[in-house]
């Protein structure tokens, strides 16, 4: 069925949503005193505080005091005294550098981003006693950056740093486009993580009964700086300044690409067009398997057996706690499902909407290292990372049986 429904930006959309969000938080503050006097928020200095109320899906974060206003911290690297953030639509934190449409000019987005510092590498030195000489273990080395001089990990002797401005001339060579308009840029955790985004050509519809969904696909690189993980592209319908991502794996197609820093890294051009199929195969794929779910029905019963499948239930004898998490949990899908299908109908697609919503943003979260206390940045580094892809992935086969039941 067509439909002339116009595309959705659904970042737009996301942050309409999250400045309505914060708008309305201002006429809140008399709550914010409330619950502070009820214990259930704790002031910890500074104008941060941590949510103590297990009846809320925040309970544990870290919020920020900022204009009179208690809001969620961002996570991103702020080493040099302002957010590293370029993009080119505001984010929903109303923080780092905008460029209404965005740039082309990599100089630019490097230094609005707040990434345009190199990494080197530093032997490793230690003392045997306090007083003693320096020695230099062998083989390892300090990554730092050259504007702060902070230390981001430790790494080996085989190690090659990838720069940040390398992601920025991967991605060109990977798409064979060289004037492309950048959607965003930035560091987390310090500066250990860095990613640079672009968006494809290629809006992908889900029409199916009318439904007229746009998914807007992105490619972004993450590179780290720490020796915790590769050199990585990742092909994401979403932006990554926060929310949902509708990333899983589609048949023989895959949406995430990655290399060792090592010397030759930045060589493997080919590879990656393969592996990722940034063609045209990806896509087309992705579109007739939504559209799929789209048409196939799915009942309350169904989804609850699907969410079982995914997460097993707790055996009889298993603890009170063990049974009411996974209670909670039921519950919060259902619901998600059940406002789904107000747009989407009790569909398949609107089955898979629910898990990937409650995937990325509300199972519970254990933030480690500089993003603890902070739930929410862990839950966008996550997003970002692909923590959630598995059991994405799972949902969305699991899903397709009942396309073809």
């Amino acid at each position: 069925m067509s439909s002339t429904a116009q595309p959705v930006d659904v970042n737009a959309a996301f942050a309409a949503e999250r400045a309505e969000q914060i708008q309305a938080a201002g006429a809140r503050q008399a709550d914010v005193d409330a619950r502070v006097a009820a214990g259930k928020l704790i002031p910890l200095g500074n104008g941060r505080f941590q949510v103590n109320d297990p009846d809320s899906w925040d309970n544990g974060e870290t919020l920020l005091q900022q204009g009179g206003l208690v809001l969620p911290q961002h996570g991103l690297d702020t080493s040099r005294g302002q957010v590293a953030l370029y993009s080119s639509v505001p984010a929903w934190h109303q923080l780092g550098n905008v460029v209404p449409g965005g740039t082309s000019n990599v100089e630019m987005v490097l230094e609005l981003g707040g990434i345009d510092f190199e990494v080197a590498r530093r032997p490793v030195e230690y003392r045997n006693t306090f007083d003693g000489p320096n020695r230099v273990l062998p083989e390892q080395f300090v990554t730092v950056r050259d504007d702060t001089g902070a230390g981001l990990g430790v790494v080996g002797s085989k190690y090659e740093v990838l720069q940040n401005r390398d992601a920025f001339a991967f991605l060109q060579d990977l798409v064979d486009l060289h004037d492309v308009v950048w959607e965003s840029a930035g560091a987390v955790r310090d500066g250990r993580k860095v990613f640079v985004c672009m968006r494809l050509p290629n809006t992908v519809t889900i029409d199916a009964a009318g439904v007229a969904d746009q998914i807007i696909p992105f490619i972004v690189a993450l590179n780290s700086h720490d020796g915790s993980s590769l050199f990585q592209v990742v092909v994401t319908p979403w932006r990554p300044v926060c929310r949902n991502t509708e990333r899983f794996a589609v048949r023989d197609a895959h949406t995430r690409w990655g290399v060792r820093h090592t010397r030759n890294a930045l060589d493997r051009i080919e590879e990656a067009r393969r592996t990722l199929g940034l063609s045209v195969q990806y896509f087309d794929e992705f579109a007739a398997e939504e559209e799929a779910l789209a048409r196939t029905e799915v009942t309350l019963a169904e989804f609850r057996h699907v969410v079982d499948d995914l997460w097993q239930p707790p055996a009889d004898d298993a603890s009170t706690r063990s049974r009411n998490i996974h209670r909670r949990r039921v519950d919060e899908l259902v619901d998600l499902y059940t406002a789904n299908t107000a747009q989407l109908g009790r569909t398949a697609y609107a089955a898979e909407r629910a898990v990937t919503e409650y995937t990325d943003w509300r199972q519970t979260v254990r933030p480690t290292g500089s993003l603890r206390g902070n739930n929410l940045a862990a839950r966008a580094t996550a997003v970002l990372e692909g923590g959630n892809d598995e059991v994405k992935s799972r949902a969305h086969r699991r899903l397709l049986t009942l396309v073809r039941r």
